[in-house]
């Protein structure tokens, strides 16, 4: 066997050497410009496939690819002038998004829940867990139509709905005290010390303070929690505000991992749990790309090398119920118009038809 293959290695060399020298030079630019051409093709398909952000300016967006955005974009935009407007080309397949979204037999927890409620239509429920109750028992697993229609970015771009899209940074101006002050009067965050932490916190974070706000009260609801009132855990008060580690199929298991996460961090007043808390969620959501409601919910960013399991919370309706209560802040001290900005995703293959209810 070893002299077959030296005679065949023989006969190679032998055939080289009897093609003409111009053929060899010939042969090599060839074989050369072939392997530059493939480094360029590759090249221009990863290019291709990397997200980018393009800020909007009325005429950069095909409307053939991407129907329905261009029209909704340039209401609000009319409307109010100074905000600006960027486009996030995911470059992800509209399809494959809601079917990495949906929930699937060999995965125990959904990456979506809504509440069990009859306010919502029987076919929001998914096929696989029906009538399974997750979390605290009263959340069920979200359905395919209902993600669709959560996510399809042409149901946000409209007034009541569009914070899910702004970008969660301070700006100078557009947040104030008094503001702080109208969203949480009534609630376990109310006090003009309190409004001025919230306001500091964001500044020295760079986050906006009224998101802050809001996601305190989505999260423990107007009157607070256990966690934000103090909850005793190895004979000290730990406090949560921001339900971080929160997990668990019941109300103790949930209470109970929260409580640990924010014993670990040392958080024995609200003031702790605020401000670490606002560095928890600009550490590990905002520096990472997800910087709007919506991509704390939705993992669509792939900055940190993955898709779709980095979320915030399970809560499918949670970002359309925080930007309204962003909104209302805006609105209620007079900065609603003030230079925001807002980062629009975009997806490929998306249908014609906006996704229905």
């Amino acid at each position: 066997m070893k002299e077959k293959i030296q005679n065949f290695i023989l006969f190679i060399k032998n055939v080289i050497q009897r093609i003409p020298k111009k053929v060899k030079i010939i042969t090599a630019i060839v074989l050369v410009i072939v392997l530059i051409c493939c480094v360029i093709f590759v090249w221009i398909s990863n290019e291709n496939k990397k997200q980018k952000y393009v800020a909007y300016n009325g005429k950069n967006i095909n409307e053939s690819k991407y129907p329905g955005y261009k029209e909704l974009l340039d209401a609000l935009q009319e409307r109010h002038p100074n905000w600006e407007f960027t486009l996030l080309y995911t470059r992800l397949d509209w399809s494959e998004v809601i079917k990495n979204e949906g929930h699937k037999d060999n995965t125990a927890y959904p990456l979506n829940l809504i509440p069990d409620s009859t306010e919502y239509p029987e076919d929001w429920r998914c096929e696989i867990d029906k009538d399974k109750t997750f979390d605290n028992g009263t959340w069920l697993c979200a359905s395919d139509k209902a993600i669709a229609y959560q996510m399809d970015p042409r149901n946000i771009l409209k007034e009541e709905n569009v914070f899910q899209f702004a970008e969660l940074i301070y700006v100078e101006g557009a947040q104030t005290a008094e503001g702080l002050g109208s969203i949480t009067q009534g609630s376990f965050l109310e006090g003009e010390a309190i409004a001025e932490a919230l306001l500091q916190a964001g500044k020295k974070a760079n986050v906006d303070p009224y998101f802050i706000a809001s996601r305190l009260i989505q999260e423990q609801g107007r009157e607070g929690t256990t966690l934000s009132r103090g909850y005793e855990y190895k004979e000290s008060l730990v406090y949560n505000v921001f339900n971080i580690g929160a997990s668990g199929n019941s109300r103790e298991e949930i209470l109970e991992n929260a409580a640990q996460y924010a014993y670990s961090q040392g958080w024995d007043s609200i003031e702790k749990a605020l401000i670490g808390g606002v560095e928890f969620i600009k550490d590990a959501y905002i520096n990472v790309g997800q910087n709007t409601l919506y991509l704390q919910k939705f993992d669509v960013v792939n900055q940190d090398g993955s898709l779709y399991a980095h979320q915030y919370m399970q809560n499918l309706l949670a970002p359309q119920s925080e930007a309204s209560n962003m909104r209302a802040i805006y609105e209620s001290s007079n900065t609603v118009d003030a230079s925001l900005h807002f980062i629009v995703p975009l997806y490929e293959n998306m249908p014609e038809t906006v996704s229905e209810r």
